[in-house]
């Protein structure tokens, strides 16, 4: 299992690993894994045996993960190319097919976002993705079309689709697959290629070693074996010689692309079922030359010279060249109304600008790179008018999607730079100010969160797998799950537990999904996982989406009345409203925190374009604010792997609610 040369050209990670064909192809093109995830205690055996020399670091520092659920994303080492082979049974023509539905083992069938979490966490250069051909056609295209849509509009990635035969690149088997293949940093000229097919490298009767009936072998497959050479389900008999010959782990090994010294640690049963799940190897290795070679050649977009943003990410520019156009930034009451107290600004920056913009008066700016030491004055007015400041505010409210703003280019070139964030997702503190004020202490390096209205609603907590909860439901059958995940109307998880409650079901939680946010949230208080669990069933079962108004329905209904000093309603808002100002602040859910804030206060942007601030000396009104304003969503039950019920291996059944919060 040599690699190509000695020099590491890329990092990947090897997701749904199986016994490692993914692994294997991408060693052979220099490439390094870095993290890789299986959760089959067979198959694990099988990988740790042939890549503890590989790829040691793997084993030895705790990188081959045993359940793609409990990772979090952001704990998973950087790398260049994701690669993955998502489970294909819910998809496949020998299966019931049941695609995102399948959640009678361990939600299979909506393992492909987690996926798409660790992609939007870790934003690698590429994917390669790998399943049936089945996928592309399943459930009249609308699965593939959900896949298609989360990594182009959602991910920003481009996406490239091809059905692969086994023989199309060398090996003597038909084993047709949909290969994906996706590029962070292409632009709208996409030019990648499947390469072209090649010959046969040996045929089947050189894996018999004997004259075999057919040159192209039957697609290896999990069970079914044992069935008579003239039946049509057929696929581990041959014609050899003469003699109908079963197929040996031997036989799938080289029809797989494995090497004679790929060893299996497990019984011969076993070995014939792993390879049956695993990929062509050479197939992956050749398509991955080409993957690697385009990714390599992209050019990297500059974010300096990146000329379209979302509404968001406009709000943010618009803050930063109003800031140093009026130089006040006023506090708001709990209402957001303006009042009178107000910080004069004197610097603003951001913690990923080399620049940062001194104001020296009125009219002047000084702009000091921190890196160079090199400094320039501007007048302000030159580039920047109220007028101007009235057509960017309109014209973000009236645009879509992803946009160009004209008026903005010449702010763009004079000050040096068009970014606010830089693509850091990870950070609460979107724009740094020096600040003072009467009776205040100049305070430097003020740290603010940005909230704006000109878009949608801002979210204070977006939903992803990180913010999924637990229940375990007891005293229900498992042959209720189809029909009560079936149950669709526009009030369907409201439906949906009423349903389980109908048929005898308790709700018992368990807890978050991931140890870090059931870590984050007794940061915030000891109690307050338990608390989510009857604010997530207020929400969902009551409809109350209100924040304040679930604590009023939690109270009334006396439902921590144990928990709570006999139901303080006080305390329990006091322990909500903390959790709010710390989310806003202090945590992210997907990693752990230290209990301290990132940012000092948050900058509301309003719909008229005014902005107004909250900061921590002023905290009674910043929880005031958050607790009168926030509200609980519903997101996406399927990009976010909630609302159904799911058998676990332990034959005991699920359900999961979601926590996103929206001003």
């Amino acid at each position: 299992m040599s690699q190509s040369t000695n020099a590491i050209k890329f990092k990947f990670i090897d997701l749904f690993a199986g016994i490692g064909g993914f692994h294997l192809a991408m060693h052979r093109l220099g490439g390094e894994c870095v993290f890789a995830s299986e959760i089959d205690s067979q198959a694990r055996k099988t990988y740790e045996y042939n890549y503890k020399t590989i790829s040691p670091e793997l084993f030895n520092n705790g990188l081959f993960n045993n359940d793609i659920r409990n990772i979090m994303p952001n704990d998973i080492p950087d790398f260049d190319l994701l690669c993955a082979g998502f489970p294909c049974q819910p998809f496949s023509q020998a299966g019931y097919k049941r695609g995102f539905n399948d959640n009678h083992n361990s939600e299979r069938g909506n393992l492909f976002f987690n996926i798409v979490d660790i992609i939007e966490a870790k934003k690698p250069k590429a994917f390669f993705l790998e399943n049936v051909r089945g996928l592309v056609n399943h459930d009249s295209g609308k699965t593939f079309k959900i896949i298609r849509t989360i990594l182009e509009d959602e991910l920003n990635y481009s996406f490239y689709h091809k059905i692969v035969h086994a023989s199309d690149y060398g090996l003597p088997q038909l084993r047709p697959r949909v290969f994906i293949v996706g590029f962070r940093d292409e632009d709208f000229m996409r030019g990648f290629n499947f390469p072209m097919p090649k010959p046969l490298k040996f045929n089947m009767s050189d894996v018999w070693g004997g004259q075999c009936s057919r040159d192209i072998g039957f697609t290896l497959r999990v069970g079914g074996r044992g069935s008579n050479i003239e039946d049509r389900r057929n696929w581990d008999a041959y014609l050899v010689d003469n003699v109908v010959r079963k197929l040996s782990y031997i036989e799938a090994r080289k029809m797989q692309g494995f090497p004679d010294e790929f060893h299996f640690p497990v019984s011969n049963t076993q070995a014939v079922k792993q390879l049956g799940n695993s990929v062509a190897v050479d197939a992956v290795e050749v398509v991955g030359r080409n993957i690697i070679t385009y990714m390599n050649t992209l050019n990297i977009q500059d974010t300096a010279m990146k000329a379209t943003y979302n509404k968001g990410e406009w709000s943010e520019l618009l803050l930063f060249i109003k800031l140093l156009l009026e130089q006040q930034l006023f506090l708001a009451d709990a209402q957001l109304n303006t009042t009178d107290d107000f910080f004069t600004v004197h610097k603003v920056t951001t913690q990923n600008l080399d620049l940062e913009f001194f104001i020296l008066n009125k009219s002047t700016i000084e702009i000091a790179n921190k890196k160079t030491g090199e400094k320039r004055t501007i007048i302000i007015s030159d580039i920047i008018t109220p007028d101007i400041l009235q057509k960017i505010i309109a014209d973000i409210k009236n645009s879509k999607g992803t946009f160009a703003l004209a008026a903005f280019k010449i702010i763009q070139d004079t000050l040096g730079f068009n970014v606010v964030k830089g693509g850091h997702s990870s950070q609460k503190s979107d724009i740094s100010l020096d600040i003072s004020k009467e009776n205040f202490l100049r305070k430097n390096n003020q740290g603010f969160a940005i909230k704006s209205y000109l878009g949608a609603k801002p979210t204070l907590l977006n939903a992803s797998g990180n913010t999924n909860f637990i229940f375990q439901i007891d005293n229900l059958d498992s042959s209720r799950i189809d029909k009560i995940n079936a149950i669709n109307t526009a009030t369907k998880l409201k439906d949906r537990l009423e349903e389980i409650e109908n048929y005898g079901g308790k709700f018992n939680y368990i807890g978050a999904e991931k140890d870090t946010m059931t870590y984050n949230l007794k940061m915030v208080d000891s109690l307050m996982p338990e608390i989510i669990a009857y604010v997530l069933l207020a929400f969902y079962k009551q409809r109350i989406s209100s924040v304040s108004k679930i604590v009023d329905f939690v109270h009334e209904q006396g439902l921590l009345n144990k928990k709570i000093n006999y139901g303080d309603k006080a305390l329990l808002q006091n322990k909500i409203q903390k959790l709010l100002v710390d989310v806003l602040l202090g945590f992210f859910a997907g990693s752990k925190w230290n209990g301290l804030y990132e940012a000092n206060g948050s900058i509301v942007i309003k719909n008229t374009g005014d902005c107004v601030a909250f900061h921590i000396i002023e905290l009674a009104t910043l929880r005031t604010y958050l607790y009168e304003n926030i509200k609980l969503d519903t997101p996406s039950t399927t990009r976010h792997r909630f609302g159904k019920l799911y058998l676990e291996k332990n034959n005991k059944l699920y359900f999961k609610l979601n926590l996103q919060l929206r001003f």
